[in-house]
């Protein structure tokens, strides 16, 4: 290709580049950041292109500034991303906790709620676990927590599976939950609060029923380390939906929908921190939980050590002298 069909060809590109460049240098339009890199990687193969055909210095020298100043910026918006996320984990989302402390307590009762009471239930009343979870599943979950079998909170045909394929799973399994417990909210929150209320009662009738036949150890030992990060981001997500389902029934002066817009904005918070817990919490179960070198009460300690983390941190983290709750 001829140099000059090769500019003209590009050349409308390569203008909205520059002008790309000019605001971001300027911190004028950093809404340019989001379609920055596709632009900036276009303008890389061009000058690789001039480059391998021998067009003029004069072509070359362009471009290769664009790019070194592109690099810079795109260097430079991703050190921001990246302090934005540290930021967000080290202060905002705690804080977006306690703020929204009163949805939380409603979503956990709900959800704790449940969950201990059906324990309890099915604790002392055995047969009742058949009127939630189907027979076939009950055997299966006996299998997975079978103190002799020892494949810890995995079915048989999982157990030799590599720890980095069962990560994705309960990251895809556990998010899926959170999501729909979140998303249902958009029925008015009756939608979270009958899903915080249904997988409270099928992860108590799970444990009440291992712990009456005698698989508890297993159970406890292998649930106690992940739990820790797993139960609580369902009950933020189910916060997160009850807070859309209030926007809805309750908007005060606002038109529905802009209370219903408001309060997505504010809920975005508590579902990216519910999800970072899950990825977190799968990161446990894959790497620590299904270990059966560890012992029980090594288990038991660490997963003390966690819940307690995760309460000193959602309590915390993010307070300073000028910092608002």
């Amino acid at each position: 290709m001829k140099q000059s069909l090769f500019e003209t060809r590009h050349k409308a590109e390569w203008e909205r580049f520059a002008l790309a460049l000019e605001r971001l240098e300027h911190g004028k339009d950093t809404a340019q950041v989001s379609g920055f890199p596709k632009a900036y990687r276009h303008v890389c193969q061009h000058l690789a292109l001039a480059q391998e055909r021998g067009y003029s210095s004069f072509l070359i020298d362009s471009l290769q500034q664009q790019v070194l100043r592109g690099h810079q910026q795109l260097y430079r918006h991703r050190s921001h991303l990246g302090a934005n996320l540290l930021g967000f984990i080290l202060a905002d989302f705690p804080r977006r906790v306690r703020q929204e402390w009163r949805l939380i307590l409603v979503a956990s009762l709900l959800f704790f709620g449940s969950l201990g009471g059906f324990a309890v239930l099915v604790y002392l009343f055995p047969e009742l676990i058949y009127n939630l979870i189907p027979a076939e599943q009950v055997r299966e979950m006996q299998g997975m927590y079978d103190p002799v079998a020892g494949h810890l909170g995995r079915s048989a045909e999982r157990a030799a599976s590599e720890n980095w394929v069962m990560f994705g799973y309960y990251v895809m399994h556990n998010i899926g939950i959170a999501f729909q417990t979140f998303a249902s909210g958009l029925l008015m929150g009756v939608g979270s609060g009958f899903y915080l209320l249904y997988n409270g009662m099928i992860i108590g009738a799970v444990a009440g029923h291992l712990s009456e036949i005698g698989f508890g150890q297993t159970f406890w030992s292998f649930v106690i380390g992940h739990g820790a990060f797993e139960l609580p981001a369902i009950a933020l997500a189910g916060a997160a939906g009850l807070k859309l389902g209030w926007a809805l029934i309750a908007p005060g002066r606002l038109p529905r929908g802009e209370a219903l817009r408001l309060a997505a904005r504010a809920s975005v918070g508590l579902v990216c921190g519910a999800m970072l817990f899950l990825l977190i919490a799968a990161f446990v179960e894959a790497y620590w939980s299904s270990k059966t070198s560890v012992t029980p009460l090594t288990k038991y300690s660490v997963g003390g050590a966690l819940w307690l983390a995760v309460a000193v941190y959602l309590s915390f983290a993010g307070r300073t002298r000028h910092a608002p709750e």
